[in-house]
């Protein structure tokens, strides 16, 4: 019973704050990515679509207009993304309005978007789709560095666009994860 009284009292106030969109919220609901990786997706500004370089423990790598680390899936091909559904859950691809804008240190020639399939552009660098990785909380973390999920291993990528594939230039030596999600 106090499970019932907890999920229907915020229903009934939905109801009476939002009249009939409350009733449409429930049905279609899906799990997605962290509102830190939403906000970022949704943003039309220069910030959120452009791609930077940062010096840190990988060397000098890419990352969003906020810091967060960007990565490349090694089961895709040239401009073609293999990340959908769960994968793309966990892994959110860079996606665009418009084009990406390219940040000091990047390669504006390297800088393009592929089609997803579902209207929307992914920014790709080098011929990879460039994705974010959903637990990596904040700007500077490499927490998907070499794992291998969803049939291949996730890579940071570099200044020249290959998979950063060898120890950190600065600190310890991160062991790879190896991890069988997805599938």
């Amino acid at each position: 019973m106090a499970t019932f009284t907890r999920i229907s009292i915020p229903l009934a106030a939905a109801v009476l704050l939002g009249g009939t969109a409350a009733g449409t919220a429930g049905a279609g609901t899906t799990v997605s990515a962290p509102e830190s990786v939403q906000s970022e997706q949704s943003k039309s500004g220069a910030t959120a679509d452009t791609v930077k370089v940062k010096k840190g423990k990988y060397g000098k790598i890419l990352v969003d207009g906020k810091g967060r680390t960007l990565y490349l899936f090694k089961k895709d091909k040239k401009n073609k993304s293999n990340c959908h559904g769960g994968c793309a859950s966990a892994w959110p691809p860079m996606t665009v309005d418009k084009k990406a804008q390219a940040g000091k240190g990047v390669k504006k020639s390297e800088l393009s978007t592929t089609d997803r399939g579902n209207g929307k552009k992914q920014v790709t660098y080098h011929g990879h789709p460039l994705y974010r990785f959903a637990q990596d909380e904040k700007p500077g973390q490499t927490e998907g560095e070499g794992l291998n999920q969803f049939g291949a291993k996730w890579y940071v990528v570099d200044t020249k666009g290959k998979a950063v594939v060898h120890k950190p230039k600065h600190g310890g030596s991160p062991k790879p994860k190896d991890s069988h999600g997805g599938y």
